[in-house]
């Protein structure tokens, strides 16, 4: 019994279990590391058939040099687990270096990516959890993507794609939902990149998410404004005046199941959030989801309250896919000292997805 939300279960039948594509990312970062501690929980081994998507050499070497780690946490037995060895040219292999980004660790967890994607599609796999990666050493091997995400749309054939971020309170239970209008562009290029059609997509996204993903047909989203104060009145900015509070009463007429908030001040729109998932203070309906207008203002107030514990969905995919909300940490990786809960949490959030779009039995 697998809990998607405060209201909602999921039985997975018994002789089914998710089946999950997890591919390492950048070998020279923590992504072995989250994977082999994250697999050593043996709930998680028991409940979702999964496959790791690597270099089993290299996973044989991490497990054995942690290993001599005093007070490590325990790891899984690469020998015990399911692993497919994505072949990588043996010269670009011996430039990999534990603790470093470069091309070859670039081009190693592009090809661990593209085996993951191109097999869930053929429908080997039912979804894919992805280890971080690092954009400057795909850059450096010859990939120009902003991320993950957009390789993952790109290969599925889809335009219409976004970030979700979800995090389960471990104090409360709530669930924070935040989505990202746009992701990986300058700041100064924001407020030209939001239009009234962006944002209708990405609601869009949000809500056939809520939907399939979530099974909530109806409840609340809060949207952020752009400006301090939502603008103040066009005392500081106008972008709300001009067309985002009239975007919102034509959305509004348009979605009559779900109660759009905002545009909300963005300094004030993760108050109730940050209650909800402290428990602090009783908390009148907190939303079901946010949509934050640019990265920052949605992963800070995210990560502050979730960083070990938030998961990166990408959504409007043909498939899920989930992933830990942290990078390769490059400075730690190879000491023992890297914290798998969000690998762990990004699996079974993956799985109960899995579970919810294949419509088993609620």
């Amino acid at each position: 019994m697998y809990q998607l939300n405060q209201n909602q279960t999921v039985n997975i039948p018994e002789k089914y279990r998710p089946r999950l594509a997890l591919t390492v990312g950048d070998p020279g970062g923590i992504g072995t590391e989250v994977i082999l501690k994250a697999l050593a929980d043996l709930e998680i081994g028991h409940h979702y058939d999964l496959t790791v998507v690597g270099n089993k050499n290299l996973l044989i070497k991490t497990y054995q040099q942690l290993s001599l780690t005093e007070n490590l946490a325990p790891l899984a037995d690469p020998n015990l687990l399911k692993i497919i060895d994505v072949t990588i040219d043996q010269e670009i292999a011996g430039q990999i270096n534990v603790g470093t980004g470069n091309a070859a660790s670039g081009a190693a967890s592009f090809a661990y990516m593209e085996y993951a994607i191109a097999q869930t599609l053929a429908g080997e796999f039912d979804g894919i959890v992805t280890g971080p990666i690092a954009k400057s050493a795909w850059k450096a091997a010859g990939y120009n993507y902003p991320g993950q995400t957009e390789l993952l749309a790109q290969k599925s054939g889809v335009d219409r794609f976004g970030m979700l971020f979800v995090a389960r309170s471990p104090y409360t239970g709530w669930t924070l939902r935040a989505l990202l209008a746009t992701t990986h562009i300058p700041l100064r290029q924001v407020a030209d990149t939001l239009t009234p059609q962006l944002l209708t997509q990405k609601l869009d996204l949000l809500v056939e998410c809520l939907e399939k993903d979530f099974g909530i047909t109806s409840g609340r989203i809060a949207i952020a404004g752009l400006n301090p104060h939502s603008g103040e009145q066009g005392q500081l900015g106008t972008e709300e005046l001009d067309w985002l509070i009239p975007w919102l009463k034509s959305e509004r007429q348009k979605r009559p199941n779900f109660q759009l908030d905002g545009p909300i001040p963005p300094d004030t729109m993760w108050v109730k959030p940050g209650q909800a998932w402290y428990g602090n203070k009783v908390v009148q309906h907190p939303a079901d989801a946010y949509l934050a207008l640019y990265h920052d203002q949605g992963l800070i107030p995210v990560k502050l309250m979730a960083f070990d514990r938030a998961v990166n969905t990408s959504i409007g995919l043909p498939f899920v896919r989930t992933s830990p909300d942290h990078g390769t940490a490059f400075d730690i990786a190879g000491k023992g000292i890297a914290d798998a809960t969000s690998m762990q949490e990004a699996i079974v959030l993956a799985a109960e997805l899995v579970s919810q779009r294949l419509g088993w039995e609620k």
